[in-house]
């Protein structure tokens, strides 16, 4: 996807993209390239594929859901940045937090952010099960992401406590999510969850599947959710 079909494909989507915005998508692929050197954050280099494979496909919740009004979302598993800092390029007047296990991610991410003179952005070095722990973020999120981290019933358990009621968990799959989809209802229940929506598309040019599962928080996460680090992969609740 070269970036006239990025702006293009975007923009049938109702989202335009203003020249800053679209230097900062040049400069954020320049910054990602040069660190993946150094580190690994990304098996995807070539240009026109990191603009399809990562940008596009970051941004592909605001084709289902409302990012135009102030919101705070937490990214959970973010890796390089996806999604939550290409949803921060394209509506600014977000509050992006960004939680992730590695160290040297968040040194990376606090340098994008720099180049990329982003404002109202936070990052975290924690494991998501300790950092929903904390009084001053469980439950603080109007929206939670997870792009590429774990199947849904472990999700749930690392993002649904971060959900304030009201809000919503939002994952980003690939193939067979409504079979994961099904698997995690019972998770996703018991952490207070409800599944409302699940809205899938083809990413263009290479016509794979998308989907977009969007739970609501309903009710309190128990306070003994999440368990402690390792404990929602090894034994999920199914």
């Amino acid at each position: 996807m070269n970036i006239e079909e990025f702006t293009k494909h975007l923009k049938s989507r109702g989202i335009e993209l203003n020249g800053q915005q679209l230097d900062q998508f040049d400069r954020y692929f320049k910054v990602l390239v040069e660190w993946n050197e150094k580190m690994n954050l990304t098996a995807i280099t070539d240009r026109e594929e990191v603009y399809l494979k990562h940008f596009f496909d970051s941004v592909s919740a605001a084709f289902f859901l409302d990012f135009s009004k102030p919101l705070s979302l937490c990214d959970v598993g973010a890796g390089a940045g996806f999604p939550g800092i290409p949803l921060k390029i394209c509506f600014p007047g977000i509050r992006i937090t960004i939680v992730d296990s590695l160290k040297k991610r968040i040194t990376f991410l606090h340098e994008l952010a720099k180049e990329l003179e982003l404002q109202d952005v936070s990052f975290f070095h924690d494991r998501a099960e300790t950092f929903a722990k904390k009084e001053e973020f469980r439950e603080q999120f109007d929206l939670v992401t997870a792009r590429a981290v774990a199947r849904m019933s472990v999700l749930s358990e690392l993002c649904l406590p971060l959900v304030k009621e009201g809000g919503r968990f939002v994952a980003f799959k690939a193939a067979n999510a409504k079979e994961e989809m099904a698997a995690g209802e019972k998770a996703i229940n018991l952490l207070g969850g409800k599944f409302t929506d699940i809205y899938s598309f083809e990413l263009p040019l290479e016509h794979s599947e998308r989907n977009i599962i969007v739970v609501e928080k309903v009710k309190k996460t128990p306070k003994k959710y999440p368990r402690k680090p390792g404990m929602p992969n090894k034994l999920p609740l199914e």
